[in-house]
């Protein structure tokens, strides 16, 4: 019967592919889609499972994989969908000795395609006995342009030995090491391991199966760059093209596992001394250098005080140890075997804010190092293994002190900012927002409800800033402040307005929003009618003369939060009398008393 319907199933080609988005956790974007094919609906042969376990035990892998693929990518173009296509192929069919060679590349080329953007997922079904047959079908694969990923490591016949023995560019953390990831530190010390061992091959890493969002914080806090799950999206036949922002708004809760304490968030606390040469060494002084300092994976070249890049212990070692690399390089100029790509970074850049970077780079090993400069001038070097170790206990701290119902940055993390901020003389504009009537929404609604309009306002604020520039703080109870340094703050702070102005209609009922409010009992215990739950937001940008410490700062936006609340409904109140940039004369009666905004 199954026979008969596979041959059905083919004949008419009656196969639809699903797919499910891979978020890129550091970009907070999709990377791509991995396709999954399902059988017809009403058929026995459905799901995926069935399906090609039926077509294996019938002879009809082959048929049922290729069909597969032709639907897969005519999909995937005919949607439109952005980044890479995640394609599922049995690895046992790749090296059969009558395998036609072209098949994925002619059904690419007829729709106008390029092979840069799909991935051959190796699926691991049976063991792979021929790996030398193996690596030379990928090899065939690769030189067509296309990349390699492998699914489920840690879990079937020989996850590791594939992994090593084939070099995948994409390896998929199977999801038993995911779930529960956050209540399990040994799940948390595999996958920190494993990812340990994708960075030193410079393999990208994705975490399958992440279901909730305690898995996401955890698996984001650990560095894993790619995630795949539940969480996200299911797989469906239309999926969306964007990850709703709300997604990535949690702080991260996880430690990683080894990690120290250490003190400073900016770079130049990570530093670490580095011998470094110029560029006229000769290269047999660098192989000397790097014979004497066995944990030392990168040498600085540093001409008058200026660093031109690094020379790099793997690769110096894989061109000099040669058969004839000493003959051939070992009187030349250090400069010659430069990297001039490495990443250079003030001392004073936020640990965030490099990480950024050098996630954002391809193929960074552990090991490697970035050199750090003060005003142009070479400092020393930080490696990415401290670099992300910083970052993990930075978020543990935040996680410490972070207020326990939005799991935003409290008081002792806004002040630490506010201090950073004034110590760097940073131009910045400070808004205090606080919720109006939400005392007696409270009283009429509940606590319950109450907490839902704080975490509303709380994600509101999240999207409207910048989470590369501003810093979101929860004071405490219904009173938040955002410290903005994008330079269109005012025109966010209008949208943070607006937003929340239609999104709290969704927390009364149909009577109260045809009503524009509620009727409940005052402090007296007298019944009063209450406006909708409204938002004030006090603005002050400070001149830096002005201002000598945190708690200056905090009685200004404390005033201009109060001039906002004496408008009725969602207003910005900006406060003009301490603002940073010269007040013009057509202006000048206005600033004296700040200026109002609806």
């Amino acid at each position: 019967m199954l026979q008969r319907e596979l041959e059905n199933i083919l004949e008419h080609k009656s196969l639809s592919s699903w797919f499910q988005p891979i978020a890129d956790l550091r970009k907070e974007q999709i990377l791509g889609y991995e396709a999954t094919v399902r059988g017809p609906s009403e058929s026995p042969l459905h799901s995926p499972l069935i399906l090609f376990d039926a077509a294996a035990r019938h002879g009809f892998l082959r048929e049922v994989e290729h069909l597969s693929r032709k639907v897969h990518i005519e999909r995937w173009a005919e949607l439109g969908l952005p980044g890479k296509l995640f394609i599922n192929i049995t690895p046992q069919i790749l090296i059969e000795s009558d395998y036609p060679s072209g098949v994925t590349m002619r059904f690419l080329r007829a729709l106008g395609l390029s092979p840069e953007n799909l991935i051959i997922e190796l699926t691991e079904q049976q063991p792979v006995e021929d790996y030398d047959l193996m690596r030379r079908a990928l090899d065939h694969y690769r030189e067509m342009g296309f990349a390699v990923a492998l699914d489920d490591v840690g879990a079937g016949y020989a996850g590791l030995r594939h992994w090593s023995e084939l070099r995948p560019d994409y390896v998929k953390f199977d999801r038993h090491f995911i779930q529960g990831i956050h209540e399990d530190e040994t799940k948390q010390q595999f996958i920190a391991s494993m990812h340990e061992i994708a960075l030193y091959l410079g393999c990208k890493a994705i975490a399958e199966g992440v279901e909730v969002e305690e898995e996401f914080q955890t698996v984001r806090s650990l560095g894993i760059p790619f995630a795949q799950g539940y969480y996200f999206a299911r797989p469906q036949p239309a999926p969306s093209r964007h990850l709703a922002a709300r997604l990535f708004m949690g702080e991260s809760l996880t430690l990683a596992p080894g990690s120290q304490r250490r003190e400073g968030t900016s770079v130049g606390s990570l530093l670490k001394p580095s011998p470094c040469v110029d560029s006229k060494t000769r290269v047999s002084l660098v192989g000397e250098i790097f014979a004497g300092n066995l944990d030392l994976w990168s040498l600085p070249i540093v001409d008058g005080g200026r660093p031109l890049g690094m020379v790099h212990r793997h690769d110096f070692l894989n061109l000099y140890s040669s058969r004839y690399g000493r003959d051939l390089y070992g009187r030349e100029p250090a400069g010659k075997l430069t990297d001039i790509q490495a990443l250079v970074v003030d001392r004073h850049m936020a640990v965030e804010e490099a990480s950024r970077l050098i996630t954002g780079r391809d193929g960074l090993r552990l090991t490697d190092s970035f050199i750090v400069t003060e005003e142009g001038c070479y400092q020393g070097i930080v490696t990415v293994n401290d670099l992300l170790r910083a970052i993990t206990e930075l978020q543990l701290k935040r996680a410490r002190h972070a207020n326990p119902l939005t799991q935003l940055p409290g008081n002792l993390l806004i002040n630490e900012h506010l201090e950073q901020c004034l110590s760097r003389c940073e131009d910045f504009t400070l808004c205090y927002c606080d919720l109006d009537n939400f005392k007696s929404y409270n009283d009429c609604y509940g606590y319950g409800r109450g907490d839902g309009v704080i975490r509303l306002l709380a994600r509101i604020l999240q999207e409207g800033a910048d989470t590369h520039r501003d810093f979101v703080g929860h004071i405490g109870g219904d009173d938040f402040i955002v410290v903005f340094k994008s330079r269109d703050w005012e025109e966010r702070c209008r949208q943070i307005l607006e937003q929340f102005a239609r999104e709290i209609l969704e927390f009364y009922s149909p009577e109260a929003r045809s009503a524009g409010g509620i009727r409940a009992a005052d402090r007296k215990g007298r019944m009063q009618f209450h406006p909708l739950v409204s938002l004030s937001i006090g603005a002050v940008r400070p001149r830096r003369d002005l201002v000598s410490c945190v708690a200056q700062l905090a009685d200004m936006a404390s005033q201009a939060k109060k001039q906002a609340k004496h408008t009725p409904g969602n207003h910005l109140f900006i406060e003009r009398r301490f603002c940073e940039e010269e007040p013009s004369e057509a202006s000048l009666a206005e600033q004296c008393c700040g200026s109002a905004i609806c």
